[in-house]
């Protein structure tokens, strides 16, 4: 009420003039104030729908990646059902191939066993010893020509220099001369591989 009372008197002592001046400049910071306001809560307004839009987008991101993981998930489910019936089936080829293998040998050594079941029974009635000698050599050889069908060789031994990749040695027998010296002078068991495999190493003696 001072205040007012105070504004009253001030008033009454200035000018026409100077009240209009005074009214018109009151008018004027009122307009400005409002004028502020508005700016203030279009910033705002405008601010609160970039941040609704940018929500809406952040959304449908999350829902995007919600389906691209189940779409991949599925995917993995399926190749790993696949990648596991594929092992099965490779573990199963592979049994079949070893028990087709170990078919074939055996097929192919039926008829060298059926050689000797001829022989042991033509050696009952033969007098002559040269004959059954013969016939034991046949079959040896028609047996080392099946194991050669199959990649099976035999390891050299004899005369050869000792080589643990291909050799084991029984015992050590002193050499002759200085030439047996680390060399195999005799063998007590041949050795065979199966290609370049090793399926048995040759037993030996080796001179020192």
């Amino acid at each position: 009420m001072k205040e007012q009372e105070e504004d009253l008197i001030q008033n009454e002592n200035v000018p026409e003039e100077d009240k209009q001046d005074n009214l018109e400049q009151k008018s004027d910071n009122l307009t400005d104030k409002e004028d502020n306001s508005d700016k203030k809560n279009g910033i705002f307004s405008k601010k609160k729908n970039k941040e609704a839009a940018r929500i809406k987008e952040l959304e449908a991101e999350i829902e995007g990646l919600k389906t691209e993981k189940a779409e991949l998930n599925d995917r993995f489910l399926r190749l790993f059902s696949e990648f596991d019936n594929y092992k099965k089936r490779v573990s199963k080829e592979k049994l079949d191939l070893i028990s087709t293998a170990s078919e074939k040998v055996i097929v192919s050594v039926l008829p060298v066993v059926d050689d000797f079941e001829r022989a042991i029974t033509a050696n009952e009635k033969v007098e002559d010893i040269n004959s059954v000698k013969e016939g034991f050599e046949l079959i040896y050889n028609k047996l080392i020509q099946t194991l050669k069908h199959f990649d099976v060789e035999e390891i050299k031994a004899k005369g050869e220099v000792f080589n643990t990749d291909f050799h084991e040695a029984v015992t050590h027998f002193p050499a002759q001369n200085e030439e047996e010296k680390g060399k195999v002078i005799d063998v007590t068991q041949k050795g065979y591989k199966l290609k370049d495999k090793v399926i048995r190493y040759a037993k030996v003696v080796v001179g020192q």
